[in-house]
C-alpha cells in the first residue's frame, strides 16, 4: 500500500513525536500555573466530545481567536497556514476558494472543479465553489479534520474537512454589535441578537456588512481608483422550536450579495529566470486594455430545515438544505496590454489578447437522515443515509466568438455506518462504512461547436478503523487507518475554445496515521501531534494554461505524501497565552508517463518530450512543504477591565503553482503577520481595539497565469483600523 521509505520516514517521525510527552511528564508535577487551558469540545464525529478523545488529526479555532484573524474584512481565505497542513487560495476574489489539507487539493480555477477538501457550514456540505465563499460571522467555532472523512459527513472527501459551527438560538437574550474602520476606506457593521420568543421557541439574526473602496488605478487607461474595493452584505436567520420534550426543529435562512472585484491578474511581473516581483509589479496600480475592469457579482440563499426526534434508546436526525447562487465575473486575462497587433507595448511582451467573463447559476439540494444511539454505556453508534442532487450552469464568454453555455448535472447517494466500542478503561476502537454512488452529466447548450454530451458515474466503498488509547488521565495515543473516494469529474471550460470536455475517472486515497494528544503541565499545556503517509490511486489533475492556453483533467497514476503536524497551546502565565502550529508534508506525483503543457516564456526545469513537461516525481501543485503559525495573547487588569495585545504570525515553506516545475512558479519563505491592541471592559462589556493585518506589508506571490506571460497575482495588502465590539446578555 505504501512504498518502503514513506513507511521508514513515518515511523522514525512517529518515534521522535511519541517521546514528546515522557519529557514534559516529569516537569508536570513540579508545575502549578495560576490559571488553566479550557476544554475544547469538538463535534468530529457527530458528537460533541473532549478533542483529546477524538482518533482523528483534528484542529480547533476558538471564537475569540477567529475573530482576530477576520479583522478588517478578512474572508474565508484567511484561514490559510492558520491551521498546520491547511491552506488556500484562489484565483476568483472573494468567491470559489481552493482548499488543501495535507498537500491534497484542486488548482482548477472553472466553477465547476470538484474539490478533495469539503466545506461544512451548520452541518451542510457546501459543494460548489461559490458556495464555499459564503461570509464568515457569528461564528462559534472552526474544526479542521485532517485527513479522508468518508463515513460521516455529507460527500466523500480524500483530503478532509473545514467545519464551521454558527452561534445558535437560544432562550437567553445576548448578542453583540461590532463597528470597524480601516484602511481603504475599510468599514465593517457585524452583529446578531438572540433570545427566547416563548418557552419553547427561540431565535437569533446574525447580519454582517463589509466594505471597502476601490484603490488600485489603471495604469493603460489613467483611470484612478477603479478596482480593488468590494461591498459584501450577508444576513442569517435562524428559529429552533422545541414541539415536544423529545422532538424540537429548526430553521435557517442566509442570504449574501456581493460587489467586488475578482483577482488582478498582474503582466509579467516575473522576468524569465526569477520568482521575484521585478519593477513591472506596483500593488495599487495595474495595465488593463480591457474594456471594463475586472469585478465580480454574485447573489446566494440558503434555506435549512433540522429535525431530532428523541426514540429513548436512539435519536433520529435530518438535515435538509436548499442553497441557490447566481452571478458572474469579468477578468482581463493576460494581465496587462501589450499583444503584437496593437500599436504600443506593454510593460513586457503578451503575444495575444485575453479576456473573460463567466456567469453561473448553482442550486443544490441536501438530505440526510441519521440514527444515533443514546446513552449506550461502552458503545455508540450512528447510521444514516445521505442524498445530493446539484446543478450548475456556467456561461464563458472569451469575447473573439460567441459565449458557449454548458449544464452540470450531480447526483450522489450514499449509506453510512458507524461505531464506537470501549474495550476498556483505556482502550477505545472506532470503525465505519460508507457506500457512495456518484452520477455526473454533462450537456452543452451552446459553443463555437456543438459536440456530444457527456456521462460518468461510479460507486465506492470507503472505511475507517480507528484506535484511541489513555496512556494515562492526561495522555491519548491513537491510530488510524482510512479510505476515501473523489468520484470521476467532468472538465467542460474548453468548450468555449473550439475544445472538447474532459474526464477524469475516480481517485481513491488511503490514509494511514499515528498520534498523540494530551495537557500537560497541570493542564497548561496541550499537545497534539500526528505522523500520517498517505497514497491517492489514479489522481486527478487539472493542467490549466500552457501555452495552448487549455484546461484539461487528468489522471496520474499515484500521488504519495507523508508528514507531521503539531499543534500547541501554552497558558505560560494567567496572563499570557501562546499557540503554536507546524507542519511538514513532502508529497510525490508518480507517473512515468504523465505530460503537461508548459508557459512560453518562463523557465521549464522539467524534463520535455515534444514540448511538453514530464512531471513524474514533482510535488503537488499549491503543496507547501512546510507551513507553520504562531500566536500570542497577553492582558492586564486595568479598572474595570484589562489591556491587552494580541499577535499572530503564519509561515509557507516551499511551494510549487503548477504540475510541472519552473524556476519562475515556484515560492518560498512567505510570511504574514497581524496585531491587535485594545482595552476591554468588563463592567460595560464593550472592547476598543487597534488591529493591523499583513503588518510589515509582505507582497507575497500567491499564484500565477501560465499561458504565454509571466502573469502572478498577490496577497492583500496592509490593513490598519479600529474596532468596537459592544456585548449584551
Amino acid at each position: 500500500m505504501f512504498p518502503k521509505t514513506q513507511l521508514a520516514c513515518a515511523i522514525a517521525l512517529a518515534t521522535s513525536v511519541l517521546t514528546f510527552p515522557q519529557a514534559f511528564a516529569a516537569e508536570e508535577a513540579e508545575t502549578k500555573a495560576k490559571d488553566k487551558l479550557e476544554v475544547i469540545e469538538v463535534t468530529a464525529t457527530r458528537r460533541v466530545q473532549n478533542i483529546n478523545d477524538v482518533p482523528v488529526s483534528i484542529a480547533a479555532i476558538s471564537e475569540e481567536r477567529f475573530a482576530n484573524l477576520m479583522a478588517g474584512g478578512g474572508d474565508i481565505l484567511t484561514l490559510a497556514l492558520q491551521v498546520p497542513g491547511l491552506y488556500a487560495e484562489s484565483s476568483n476574489g472573494r468567491v470559489a476558494p481552493r482548499f488543501y489539507i495535507r498537500g491534497l487539493g484542486n488548482t482548477d480555477f472553472d466553477l465547476a472543479a470538484s474539490q478533495p477538501v469539503s466545506v461544512i457550514m451548520d452541518d451542510v456540505v457546501m459543494e460548489n465553489v461559490i458556495l464555499k465563499s459564503f461570509p464568515l460571522f457569528d461564528v462559534q467555532q472552526v474544526e479542521v479534520l485532517r485527513g479522508p472523512q468518508g463515513t460521516l459527513f455529507g460527500r466523500n472527501t480524500t483530503a478532509g474537512i473545514v467545519k464551521f459551527d454558527t452561534v445558535k438560538p437560544t432562550q437567553d437574550l445576548d448578542g453583540y454589535l461590532k463597528l470597524g474602520a480601516g484602511s481603504y476606506g475599510s468599514q465593517i457593521i457585524e452583529g446578531a441578537v438572540g433570545g427566547g420568543l416563548t418557552d419553547a421557541v427561540s431565535v437569533r439574526l446574525s447580519v454582517k456588512d463589509d466594505r471597502r473602496d476601490d484603490w488600485v488605478s489603471n495604469g493603460y487607461t489613467g483611470e484612478e481608483n477603479v478596482m480593488g474595493g468590494h461591498v459584501d452584505t450577508a444576513v442569517r436567520a435562524q428559529i429552533q422550536a422545541d414541539i415536544t420534550d423529545s422532538w424540537d426543529v429548526g430553521f435557517s435562512y442566509q442570504q449574501r450579495e456581493l460587489d467586488g472585484t475578482s483577482t488582478l491578474f498582474r503582466a509579467n511581473v516575473l522576468t524569465a529566470g526569477s520568482n521575484k516581483l521585478n519593477e513591472n509589479y506596483k500593488r495599487d496600480e495595474v495595465y488593463y486594455d480591457a474594456p471594463m475592469p475586472n469585478y465580480q457579482k454574485y447573489d446566494s440563499q440558503g434555506y435549512t430545515l433540522r429535525s431530532n426526534l428523541d426514540l429513548d434508546i436512539a435519536t433520529l436526525s435530518y438535515i435538509g438544505s436548499l442553497q441557490k447562487a447566481e452571478g458572474g465575473g469579468y477578468g482581463d486575462i493576460d494581465g496587462g496590454y501589450g499583444a503584437s497587433y496593437l500599436p504600443e507595448m506593454g510593460p513586457g511582451f503578451i503575444p495575444f489578447d485575453s479576456q473573460t467573463a463567466d456567469g453561473a447559476i448553482v442550486e443544490q439540494m441536501t438530505h440526510e437522515l441519521r440514527l444515533a444511539s443514546n446513552n449506550v454505556a461502552g458503545y455508540s453508534w450512528q447510521t444514516g443515509v445521505y442524498w445530493f442532487d446539484g446543478e450548475l450552469q456556467v456561461e464563458t464568454n472569451p469575447f473573439f466568438v460567441d459565449p458557449s453555455t454548458v449544464k452540470h448535472e450531480n447526483k450522489t447517494w450514499a449509506l453510512f455506518g458507524q461505531g464506537t466500542y470501549d474495550v476498556n478503561d483505556e482502550l477505545t476502537l472506532t470503525g465505519g462504512v460508507r457506500y457512495t454512488k456518484d452520477e455526473k452529466s454533462l450537456k452543452i447548450l451552446a459553443a463555437p461547436i456543438m459536440g456530444d454530451d457527456v456521462a460518468t458515474d461510479d460507486g465506492k466503498v470507503s472505511w475507517e478503523a480507528a484506535a484511541n488509547y489513555a496512556m494515562d488521565d492526561n495522555w491519548n495515543l491513537f491510530t488510524r487507518l482510512a479510505t476515501g473516494f473523489r468520484a470521476p469529474t467532468i472538465q467542460g471550460r474548453d468548450v468555449a475554445f473550439f475544445g472538447v470536455p474532459s474526464v477524469a475517472k475516480s481517485e481513491t486515497v488511503t490514509s494511514f496515521e499515528v498520534g498523540t494528544k494530551g495537557d500537560l503541565l497541570d493542564d497548561t499545556l496541550r499537545l497534539n501531534t500526528a505522523v500520517f503517509a498517505y497514497q491517492v490511486d489514479d489522481m486527478q489533475f487539472t493542467a490549466v494554461g500552457g501555452s495552448d492556453n487549455l484546461v484539461q483533467l487528468l489522471n496520474a497514476d499515484k500521488g504519495q505524501a507523508y508528514g507531521v503536524e503539531m499543534d500547541l497551546e501554552w497558558v505560560a502565565t494567567e496572563n499570557l497565552l501562546f499557540t503554536a502550529g507546524f507542519s511538514y508534508t513532502k508529497t510525490e506525483i508518480q507517473d512515468n508517463n504523465l505530460k503537461v503543457g508548459v508557459c512560453a516564456q518562463c523557465t521549464v526545469t522539467d524534463p520535455l518530450q515534444d514540448g511538453y513537461a514530464l512531471v513524474d516525481g514533482n510535488p503537488f501543485p499549491q503543496a507547501p512543504d512546510l507551513t507553520a503559525n504562531f500566536t500570542a495573547r497577553w492582558s492586564k487588569e486595568v479598572g474595570n477591565g484589562e489591556v491587552y495585545a494580541f499577535t499572530d504570525w503564519s509561515y509557507q515553506g516551499e511551494t510549487n503553482l503548477f504540475i510541472y516545475e519552473s524556476v519562475e512558479y515556484n515560492t518560498n519563505g512567505q510570511f504574514e503577520g497581524g496585531i491587535r491592541l485594545g482595552y476591554n471592559n468588563f463592567e460595560h462589556d464593550i472592547d476598543f481595539s487597534f488591529y493591523g493585518r499583513n503588518i510589515t506589508n509582505e507582497h507575497n506571490i500567491k499564484g500565477g497565469i501560465d499561458f504565454n506571460n509571466n502573469t502572478a497575482f498577490v496577497n492583500e495588502p496592509r490593513i490598519i483600523g479600529l474596532e468596537v465590539t459592544k456585548r449584551f446578555y
